[in-house]
Protein backbone atom coordinates (compact mmCIF):
# COMPACT_ATOMS: atom_id res chain seq x y z
CA UNK A 1 0.00 0.00 0.00
CA UNK A 2 0.82 3.44 -0.94
CA UNK A 3 1.88 6.16 2.60
CA UNK A 4 -0.75 8.29 3.68
CA UNK A 5 0.63 11.71 3.24
CA UNK A 6 -1.53 14.34 5.98
CA UNK A 7 -2.66 17.55 4.79
CA UNK A 8 -0.47 18.81 7.53
CA UNK A 9 2.75 17.65 5.85
CA UNK A 10 2.70 18.64 2.49
CA UNK A 11 4.46 21.35 2.07
CA UNK A 12 3.00 25.12 0.89
CA UNK A 13 4.48 25.62 -2.16
CA UNK A 14 2.66 22.50 -3.21
CA UNK A 15 -1.05 23.29 -2.37
CA UNK A 16 -1.00 26.52 -3.99
CA UNK A 17 0.06 25.34 -6.59
CA UNK A 18 -2.62 22.88 -6.68
CA UNK A 19 -4.80 26.01 -5.64
CA UNK A 20 -3.31 27.77 -8.41
CA UNK A 21 -4.14 24.78 -10.99
CA UNK A 22 -7.95 24.63 -9.69
CA UNK A 23 -8.23 27.93 -9.61
CA UNK A 24 -7.49 28.32 -13.70
CA UNK A 25 -10.28 25.29 -14.38
CA UNK A 26 -12.63 28.04 -13.03
CA UNK A 27 -15.29 29.21 -16.18
CA UNK A 28 -15.78 32.69 -15.75
CA UNK A 29 -19.08 34.28 -17.01
CA UNK A 30 -18.54 36.90 -19.80
CA UNK A 31 -19.81 40.55 -19.05
CA UNK A 32 -23.25 40.24 -20.52
CA UNK A 33 -24.25 36.95 -18.82
CA UNK A 34 -23.23 38.59 -15.59
CA UNK A 35 -24.59 42.10 -15.89
CA UNK A 36 -28.29 39.87 -17.22
CA UNK A 37 -27.65 37.54 -14.22
CA UNK A 38 -27.01 40.23 -11.58
CA UNK A 39 -29.71 42.43 -12.48
CA UNK A 40 -32.20 39.43 -12.45
CA UNK A 41 -30.77 38.75 -8.61
CA UNK A 42 -31.36 42.37 -7.37
CA UNK A 43 -34.69 42.61 -9.41
CA UNK A 44 -36.30 39.31 -7.36
CA UNK A 45 -34.86 40.80 -4.28
CA UNK A 46 -36.43 44.04 -4.41
CA UNK A 47 -40.20 42.40 -5.39
CA UNK A 48 -39.87 39.70 -2.74
CA UNK A 49 -38.55 42.43 -0.88
CA UNK A 50 -41.94 44.80 -1.32
CA UNK A 51 -43.92 41.43 -1.23
CA UNK A 52 -42.68 40.86 2.79
CA UNK A 53 -43.14 44.14 3.39
CA UNK A 54 -46.69 44.84 2.16
CA UNK A 55 -47.45 40.78 3.87
CA UNK A 56 -46.11 42.47 6.92
CA UNK A 57 -48.10 45.34 7.12
CA UNK A 58 -51.30 43.50 6.37
CA UNK A 59 -50.47 41.40 9.00
CA UNK A 60 -49.83 43.94 11.09
CA UNK A 61 -52.97 45.42 10.74
CA UNK A 62 -55.38 42.41 10.87
CA UNK A 63 -53.52 42.02 14.60
CA UNK A 64 -53.97 45.35 15.38
CA UNK A 65 -57.73 45.12 14.36
CA UNK A 66 -58.49 41.98 16.49
CA UNK A 67 -56.21 43.29 19.42
CA UNK A 68 -58.58 46.81 19.60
Amino acid sequence: MGENVSVENAPKKSWYKGLKAEFNKIIWPDQKSLVKQTTAVVAISIILGLIISMLDAVIKYGIDFLVK
